[in-house]
């Protein structure tokens, strides 16, 4: 049994705190915030299987300008952030090429279909069965030209595995009454599937670990000293060592990576969420629309309309442009949602090449890398925290960790 540190307390964080536990390790578990006090709060809840397809891709160098200067587009640029920001968004263009592109999709589509296999023991033995709906995702598309142009990404999916049909007007609204009928075409995931609380999943899921044994910090790592035989982690109280440590903390982990031989590319997509109570009876499952950007989830306290990107750091403003065109698209495909009660900022890590980050750090192979899974960290956080467990074991990968290495960046 070993002494192992885990940063971060959000779906890889406390997934790979599980699998840890599985195997026997004494577990610490380090957030200053809690379970799901970031992004893993305010997601939009769905287990994403088929989002293989990275947001760089070659159609990118046509459809950047508009998507930066039109008032309607749910991708937003603070241009004063946007010297700290230029490093990544050069390495998010070269990453755009059609070969790039096509690779950063086929090792998605790998881990994708694996995903399913992190959740499946964990959500039955500690029992999270009730907050999970297995209901597909619905992808609409209000114009046929969008719906053409994602044609080759549709395709691609298919290719690559993911099961999708194909809805016409009349289908999805059969399938969505309360919808207006503003969507000329829908693609409906197989396998997908949406949690009705993505917080109280996690928090139940911690108080099921602590009755286990897992120790829970509420303190903020500030460094990390990556020895032969372990790691020294240091917070405002002073430092610990431990035998081992997984690096799972999102947006966050930059500065840690660096600290273990990493310099990772690593920024923050913000992204805003509004909720609408008593609302989720319109909608039988999680319906995203493709030209604006969200997605609509039925939860437990109402309707969760999640989504837009504003690339400009860490800070705590909010761009109230981005919440008033949530709330526009979303009133426009569904009239009965009235007023919000709450909205949300949250930071999703992102890398250059849509890829996350999975494996050890140069310095140290005791440091063990999870972070960075942009859009689809509560998809994969059970399959990250059984590939964290297995790196900490010793034992070989279900999967090639090869394109998710940190040294991609070196």
């Amino acid at each position: 049994m070993a002494r192992v540190a885990v940063i971060g307390a959000g779906f890889v964080g406390l997934s790979s705190a599980y699998w840890l536990m599985r195997d026997g390790h004494q577990v610490t578990l380090y957030d200053p915030a809690g379970a799901a006090g970031g992004a893993s709060y305010g997601n939009a809840g769905t287990f994403a299987n088929y989002a293989c397809i990275p947001v760089n891709n070659p159609t990118v160098f046509r459809d950047l300008p508009r998507y930066l200067l039109s008032n309607d587009s749910p991708l937003r640029l603070r241009w004063g952030y946007l010297p700290q920001l230029a490093p990544w968004l050069i390495g998010f263009l070269r990453s755009s090429t059609t070969a790039r592109y096509t690779r950063s999709a086929t090792a998605l589509a790998t881990l994708l279909g694996l995903a399913q296999q992190g959740y499946s023991d964990m959500v039955a033995q500690a029992g999270l069965g009730d907050f999970i709906r297995q209901r597909e995702c619905l992808y609409l598309y209000s114009n046929a030209s969008t719906f053409e142009a994602s044609k080759p990404t549709l395709e691609l999916r298919r290719k690559l595995g993911v099961k999708t049909r194909i809805l016409d007007r009349n289908e999805v609204t059969a399938l969505e009454p309360s919808l207006q009928p503003l969507f000329a075409h829908g693609a409906l995931f197989e396998g997908s599937w949406h949690l009705t609380d993505p917080s109280a999943f996690l928090h139940c899921l911690q108080i099921w670990l602590i009755a286990r044994g897992l120790q829970v910090c509420a303190e903020q790592v500030q460094s990390i000293k990556p020895l032969t035989g372990g790691a020294v982690l240091g917070t405002a109280q002073g430092t610990t060592q431990y035998d081992h440590a997984a690096l799972c903390a999102g947006a966050h982990s930059g500065a840690l990576a660096v600290q273990c031989g990493d310099a990772v590319p690593l920024e923050a997509e913000r992204g805003y969420h509004l909720m609408y109570p008593g609302t989720s009876h319109l909608i039988s499952r999680p319906v995203g629309w493709a030209e604006r950007g969200f997605y609509m989830t039925p939860m437990a306290q109402g309707i969760r309309v999640a989504g837009t990107v504003e690339l400009a750091g860490l800070g705590a403003h909010k761009h109230q442009g981005l919440m008033d065109l949530l709330h526009f698209s979303s009133r426009r495909a569904l009239p009965q949602l009235g007023e919000p009660t709450a909205a949300w900022l949250g930071f999703r890590p992102t890398l250059p090449d849509g890829l996350p980050v999975l494996g050890r750090s140069r310095a140290s192979a005791r440091v063990v890398y999870a972070f960075g899974h942009q859009h689809i960290g509560l998809t994969l956080g059970g399959l990250s925290g059984m590939l964290v467990a297995d790196q900490v074991a010793g034992r070989a990968s279900a999967l090639d960790l090869r394109p998710f290495a940190a040294g991609r960046f070196h």
